[in-house]
């Protein structure tokens, strides 16, 4: 496989045939017929070297290949889109916009409580907020299509710098009426025999949960694992089990039907303010990144912030 040899167009019709969930709505979001959207796609896949989509009929779905392809579509996408606003900002004279990539559990809570205590004043007119993995925002932010990045750890890539780091205990999230859901905390003994919902990600706060639960001899009676905070939340709702997940989404997207219990064991969710090794930083993003960790400070019970660079 080559890299140099993709069409962005057969990019952007992968990416819309995704969205949409067809070849005809497709063409006609992009403005193609479905033969060219059609015929971008095999040559992609001819690409690539594996089948991105199933096909049954007019009915399409991707591959899990096809998944893990869009995800890395899309970034590459939003940088294009990035370029294609600052280039108009600099013929205009305009504001440069602003691209912030973010963890969905950092999008989702300190974000928007950061952005709503700065003064409009002190932000440009355009500021693109893309909610995704940490590996991505990584991605993103030594490619520089990210001015700002919010990453959860592990975090070691030299092409990045970290402004500061954060750390916040994770907690139990029950039904309200779960037997534990009026325990001032939760022990590890409360947790042996229960089906937990824990976080997906082996290599993140997967590893930070699992060894926490095998320090405390902690053995689930089964798990569920999902790669969204939101969904755990839901799924602990419906008494599907204990779910052990960072507090910020909790904070930012609160849930009726659901009760938060500390645990009586620590199990850490670290993440750090990032951005390019040597790239200047606007006004608007120094000003993001101080602001954001007064908000930290001020919002988030029993943080703790590990390292400060500024």
């Amino acid at each position: 496989m080559s890299l140099k040899y993709f069409d962005t167009k057969q990019l952007e019709a992968f990416s819309a045939v995704v969205s949409i969930g067809s070849m005809t709505g497709a063409a006609r979001a992009i403005g193609r017929s479905q033969p060219v959207i059609t015929r971008l796609i095999q040559d992609l896949e001819a690409e690539v070297g594996f089948a991105l989509l199933h096909r049954s009929g007019p009915r399409i779905s991707p591959t899990a290949q096809g998944l893990a392809f869009y995800e890395q579509v899309e970034v590459f996408l939003s940088g294009l889109r990035a370029i294609a606003d600052k280039a108009e900002a600099i013929e205009t004279a305009a504001p440069l916009p602003m691209q912030i990539a973010a963890v969905p559990a950092l999008a989702s809570s300190l974000l928007p409580s950061t952005l709503a205590g700065i003064s409009p004043a002190l932000l440009p007119q355009k500021v693109h907020i893309q909610s995704i993995s940490a590996e991505n925002v990584v991605q993103a932010v030594v490619a520089r299509t990210a001015d700002l990045g919010l990453a959860s750890w592990p975090l070691d890539n030299p092409g990045v710098e970290i402004h500061w780091q954060a750390e916040v205990a994770c907690k139990a999230v029950v039904a309200v009426d779960h037997p534990l859901a009026g325990r001032p905390v939760i022990t590890p003994a409360e947790l042996k025999g229960q089906r937990l919902i824990v976080a997906a990600n082996p290599y993140r706060l997967r590893m930070q949960i699992e060894e926490a639960l095998a320090a405390n001899d902690v053995v689930a009676n089964s798990v569920i694992d999902c790669n969204a905070t939101y969904v755990s939340l839901s799924l602990a709702r419906q008494k599907l089990g204990i779910a052990i997940v960072e507090p910020l989404t909790v904070m930012g997207l609160p849930l009726q039907g659901v009760r938060t219990v500390p645990l009586s064991f620590d199990i850490p969710f670290r993440w750090s303010v990032i951005t390019a090794v040597g790239r200047p930083l606007s006004a608007s993003v120094e000003t993001i990144i101080h602001h954001m960790r007064d908000t930290a400070v001020s919002d988030i019970e029993g943080l703790t912030l590990s390292f400060s660079q500024n």
